[in-house]
């Protein structure tokens, strides 16, 4: 199972307060289970770091809420209303039956063709003054819009594929900014990112009403016709 044609979509429809744990948890049931699952969840409003930041938010001068680490490397990721994180996991046969590029490409294309169906163009590519930014970006018009990530664990003699996608559906670029600088000025990092850098669907679609309704559906009808609806953290 190199890339999946399918996944099994698992829709959550409360926030995850602890989604990057439960990414675990679901890479240790794709060892068990040898199927290929698409998460889509929400999280509180907060924040995801990379190990490397850690000691900084212990050590900074206020208790920061609603922090979760993470595993990966990268930078800050913010959390919270309007943010949707798609988590892929399926198992892989043997480690060299594909690479960490060929999976961002098969990420973002499906997650490109799902946003052309709300009428916004997105291509890849890094975007400078972005929180978190990477070369496997999706961007309009040189702002981004979906930041991605990627890990491979081996479980249980089983090698599992987690690609993670964090989407900007509905939010406000220059809060989300501000609130950004805070915690990286809050932990003395010294790291500061651009508004203009950032967009949103809501800020590009062409369609109007239910922005998150559309956004989810377009982009889980790229991965599975079938989506299962979890009341709850499990």
């Amino acid at each position: 199972m190199p890339l999946p044609e399918n996944f099994r979509i698992r829709l959550y429809d409360s926030p995850l307060p602890n989604g990057i744990a439960m990414e675990t948890k679901w890479m240790e049931e794709a060892a068990e289970q040898l199927e290929a699952k698409a998460h889509f969840w929400q999280a509180p409003t907060g924040w995801v770091v990379p190990r490397n930041y850690a000691t900084q938010v212990r050590q900074g001068p206020e208790p920061l809420r609603n922090v979760q680490v993470r595993a990966s490397g990268g930078g800050l990721v913010p959390q919270g209303p309007g943010i949707w994180n798609v988590s892929l996991v399926w198992p892989v046969r043997e480690a060299g039956q594909l690479d960490t590029c060929e999976i961002y490409r098969f990420l973002c294309a499906r997650l490109a063709n799902a946003l052309r169906e709300l009428g916004i163009f997105a291509e890849p590519g890094s975007v400078n003054g972005s929180f978190c930014d990477g070369r496997f970006n999706l961007a309009v018009g040189g702002r981004k819009l979906v930041g991605t990530a990627q890990a491979w664990k081996r479980i249980q003699q089983q090698q599992i594929v987690l690609a993670h996608a964090v989407v900007l559906v509905d939010v406000d670029p220059v809060q989300l900014t501000t609130a950004a600088n805070a915690f990286e000025a809050s932990i003395g990092s010294g790291v500061r990112y651009d508004a203009n850098a950032l967009t949103c669907i809501a800020n590009e679609t062409c369609f109007a009403g239910a922005i998150e309704v559309q956004a989810i559906s377009a982009m889980a009808s790229q991965f599975s016709k079938q989506m299962e609806v979890s009341y709850g953290f499990t």
